[in-house]
């Protein structure tokens, strides 16, 4: 099995970093593991990395979807493969980055999300919808009138899992029961930063400070001229705010409040998914004790040394 390195963890807490150094470290090529850093033209409001930032290291699955295509939890499990392949035939090491836990729960859990049918992103979107507003026991209640028998025995703490299951019965008429899942031949080594939640909050809101006056209020009206609302990228944390402000109907003031009271609420929903929902090898705080850089370097030399 081809061994991954996988970094995840809240936003603002230090993981672009970590993955740069890691991939000098250990020759690797990184992935993205983030739903909104795929749009082009999006770079401040995603805290996407530059590319006279890269440090030389190749990046993959970045500035791939124009604003107003859909880019689907489908579409990352396919092209993250396809992209881990790609790497480890040039005997790299994949490194994947990203804080979208839907997204790396689906590819280091082997979900079979393109399934037998065309995928159909507006059912996609809402459930994700309905997971995001409503929470997990709305999304159990649609699949128990749906499939009552794959409510009772497929892994209900999965949100993922219980998306797929819907959207398989209504749009095939058959159980997810009667599918097999693909078990993906990876390796994953999981790495999750966090720190203490009054620190990461106050680097939450000094990253949006700085966003702003990096250009993002500029960046979110480009959005917005393309029909932002209505997009797919529109919907991302760090433009929808500025909607209302646009529109006339909010100062500027309380929609630079808006994205960093929904970054905050992101990030401890992200916290929330990776500790629950992912399987981890190691949790590092490397805010507080940026000495762990060298224990995560060993844990990661230490595991690369053992066999599948």
């Amino acid at each position: 099995m081809q061994k991954i390195i996988v970094i995840v963890g809240p936003t603002a807490v230090g993981k672009t970093d970590l993955s740069i150094k890691l991939a000098q470290k250990f020759n690797g090529e990184i992935i993205s593991g983030d739903s909104m850093q795929v749009y082009r033209k999006l770079d401040i409001g995603t805290a996407k990395i530059l590319p006279n930032e890269q440090q030389g290291i190749p990046h993959h699955l970045i500035n791939i979807k124009n604003v107003n295509e859909r880019y689907s939890v489908a579409d990352f499990v396919t092209d993250a493969q396809t992209a881990i392949n790609e790497i480890s035939k040039r005997n790299k090491l994949p490194i994947i980055v990203g804080g979208t836990g839907f997204y790396i729960s689906a590819l280091l859990n082997g979900l079979q999300l393109g399934g037998d049918y065309d995928f159909d992103s507006q059912l996609r979107t809402e459930l994700l919808d309905i997971a995001e507003q409503q929470g997990k026991i709305a999304l159990l209640s649609r699949l128990q009138k749906v499939d009552s028998l794959a409510a009772a025995q497929i892994d209900t703490a999965n949100t993922s899992r219980i998306i797929r299951a819907i959207e398989v019965k209504e749009k095939t008429g058959h159980s997810i029961l009667e599918q097999t899942n693909h078990v993906p031949e990876i390796d994953p080594y999981v790495i999750t930063l966090t720190t203490e939640r009054a620190v990461l909050y106050d680097r939450i809101n000094t990253r949006v400070e700085q966003m702003m006056t990096a250009g993002l209020l500029k960046e979110a009206h480009w959005l917005y001229d393309q029909g932002g609302e209505s997009l797919p990228a529109g919907k991302g944390i760090g433009y929808r705010e500025f909607n209302p402000y646009f529109n006339g109907n909010s100062t500027l003031e309380n929609a630079v409040a808006e994205v960093k009271k929904d970054s905050r609420h992101y990030a401890k929903r992200q916290l929330t998914w990776f500790r629950n929902k992912t399987k981890v090898n190691g949790w590092y705080d490397l805010v507080a004790q940026p000495a762990e850089l060298t224990k995560i370097e060993t844990d990661v030399a230490n595991w690369l040394l053992t066999k599948n």
